[in-house]
């Protein structure tokens, strides 16, 4: 079992929620156990609950994230 710093976690969750990166590209790259990420994002949200600020930021994530690949996909419309 790996443990993982603060840092570590909060890097690979902002690849998520920011960049757009998906789950399954990120436990392959990091050697996570299968549900780890997902279990650090449960976490996450459930933290963010009870901050009115945390939430609106990490909604920002979210609709980032969303915004990014809609982007990726009419780019890839437009490629033919």
């Amino acid at each position: 079992m790996n443990n993982y710093s603060r840092e570590t976690k909060d890097e690979i969750i902002r690849l998520h929620l920011k960049e757009g990166r998906t789950i399954k590209s990120l436990t392959q790259e990091y050697h996570l156990g299968s549900g780890t990420l997902q279990y650090w994002l449960r976490e996450l949200r459930k933290e963010c609950q009870n901050n009115p600020y945390i939430e609106e930021v990490t909604l920002s994530f979210e609709e980032s994230k969303r915004l990014i690949l809609e982007i990726r996909e009419l780019k890839k419309e437009n490629e033919f």
